[in-house]
């Protein structure tokens, strides 16, 4: 399954009270479908979900589909570290309409890789929804070998992994030795077009947020077959991929929204704002 080329994980509005601004969530998702975006992660890691409540993530995940009217797949995160939350919050998402979940890793635990795939399997027997894989090592703390995520795509509701381990060899060996029905999406916009060269289909990004357009650009300048194009639109738009992480995300996209006028407002503890000088670094890249 395809969900689109340049898919956001939107990050979660707030207000000035730090509740969940249900009109601001409104206003981005219309930004994001013009400016490039093809498809929706709600309540990932960049919607702050360890943050948010059972009851807030089920609120906006209703929100979302009602906003977005199926103009656009929404993929709702429901993956927990606890296998029996990730049953319940899944169906609940079920409930609302979402067009898709992503599941997470689990972190903390530090399971090995037949715990993984138990995890998994279990998830996908008490839901109809297609499912994405979230590998990412570098906060789970557990890599998902390629081993394991060719074996869960022989589940038939497991249609996508959003890798982000960063590992190359294991990317090319999943899109290898997977179904064709089987959908590889980059976890790190900086890993985009060297994904794409070797089989993927798109990212998942945070970036989107504010070079959707420009990334949609480089992904058709590759599926058209001008390389040189979407290379050099790559080495542009590094910088800002880059820049979006050099302070604990969703901190500098969020400041990057407010730049461009998009209130988002501030971030739940334990993350915090940017710092005056840590705000002026993200205006440079946004104005550059």
């Amino acid at each position: 399954m395809n969900f689109g080329n340049v898919l956001t994980a939107m990050v979660t509005p707030f207000d000035d009270q730090g509740n969940i601004d249900y009109k601001q969530t409104e206003i981005l998702i219309e930004y994001l479908l013009n400016n490039g975006t093809e498809g929706l992660v709600v309540a990932g890691t960049t919607g702050e979900s360890p943050a948010l409540t059972t009851e807030e993530k089920i609120s906006l995940f209703k929100h979302v589909v009602k906003v977005v009217n199926k103009r656009v797949p929404v993929i709702a995160g429901t993956g927990t570290n606890n296998t029996v939350s990730t049953i319940t919050l899944t169906k609940e998402a079920e409930k609302c309409g979402v067009d898709a979940i992503m599941l997470v890793t689990p972190y903390y635990n530090k399971p090995n890789q037949r715990g993984l795939y138990e995890h998994f399997a279990a998830i996908a027997k008490e839901t109809t929804l297609p499912i994405m894989l979230y590998n990412i090592p570098g906060r789970s703390a557990v890599k998902m070998c390629a081993e394991t995520i060719i074996n869960l795509s022989k589940i038939h509701n497991m249609v996508a992994v959003k890798e982000a381990s960063g590992d190359l060899d294991q990317v090319a060996e999943i899109i290898q030795k997977t179904s064709s029905n089987f959908t590889v999406y980059s976890g790190d916009d900086g890993m985009t077009l060297p994904m794409l060269s070797i089989g993927a289909a798109g990212i998942v990004s945070v970036a989107s947020h504010i070079i959707g357009k420009e990334m949609q650009e480089m992904v058709q300048a590759f599926w058209a077959g001008d390389v040189k194009e979407a290379a050099a639109l790559h080495r542009r738009l590094l910088p800002v991929m880059k820049g979006l992480f050099k302070f604990p995300s969703p901190a500098p996209v969020k400041a990057a929204l407010h730049i461009k006028g998009i209130a988002t407002g501030g971030l739940r503890l334990p993350l915090v704002a940017l710092t005056k000088d840590e705000e002026n670094e993200i205006k440079e890249l946004v104005d550059g």
